[in-house]
């Protein structure tokens, strides 16, 4: 009997408990259910054994956040466009995610912040829709005028609901008696960021520089999730 069976044998409940909740959505976080987390934590060489052996998917887990990763797809009739994945095709949409990923590590380092804080990084929407702009017009400096403050609040509008929609950000509600403007608007950055690096997608902005900015497929930033919302 493995390690995974006989804690299986011992614990069956929240050793089903745990595969449950990791199959059903992309992203399991601690603040989800800390009980299973820290379950699955302490067991994390049982459970990554059981899902590389049965399966050939890798575990990945941090103080906040765990996600399967599957590197390859069987399913050859299920193609990409009919996959519920995270995943942006037009040029602008897939630079103004990476640079969301440039602002979350400028902010890391601004606040010298690390995994292992207990509350994570929040931030205002005109902050980070100033720090886009800035970065388009460095990427694009030939353009300045497609990349205007209002063309790149136009870029983001499709993406920031998909951001939270797939749990990278969450919309901090203001009280029912305050009025917020949209630009102070206050953003948390969800654990699943610290999954992607800039230094992995950086080299890949230049290649995307070169695809129309409305009609190209921009590669996507994403791995490829065992699961979907």
């Amino acid at each position: 009997m493995n390690a995974f069976d006989d804690l299986l044998q011992r614990q069956k409940p929240r050793v089903q408990a745990v595969l449950n909740v990791l199959l059903e959505s992309p992203y399991f976080y601690k603040t989800d259910h800390e009980e299973h987390f820290l379950f699955l934590r302490r067991y994390q060489r049982e459970f990554a054994g059981f899902f590389e052996s049965s399966f050939g998917w890798q575990l990945v887990v941090d103080a906040k956040c765990a996600r399967l990763y599957k590197e390859t797809w069987y399913n050859e009739r299920i193609t990409p466009s009919n996959r519920d994945l995270f995943n942006f095709t037009r040029r602008d949409e897939c630079l103004a995610f990476m640079l969301l990923l440039e602002f979350f590590e400028h902010k890391l380092e601004e606040d010298a912040v690390s995994v292992e804080e207990p509350d994570n990084i929040r931030f205002r929407f005109g902050d980070l829709l100033l720090f886009e702009r800035a970065r388009f017009l460095d990427l694009f400096p030939e353009q300045t005028g497609d990349y205007t403050e209002e063309d790149v609040r136009r870029i983001m509008r499709p993406v920031m609901p998909q951001l939270e929609k797939y749990r990278f950000l969450l919309r901090i509600e203001p009280p029912d008696d305050e009025m917020v403007e949209p630009d102070d608007t206050i953003f948390e950055c969800l654990p699943a960021l610290w999954h992607y690096s800039v230094q992995r997608i950086s080299r890949p902005i230049g290649e995307i520089q070169d695809l129309p900015p409305a009609d190209g497929t921009a590669p996507s930033p994403d791995l490829n999730p065992v699961t979907r919302p």
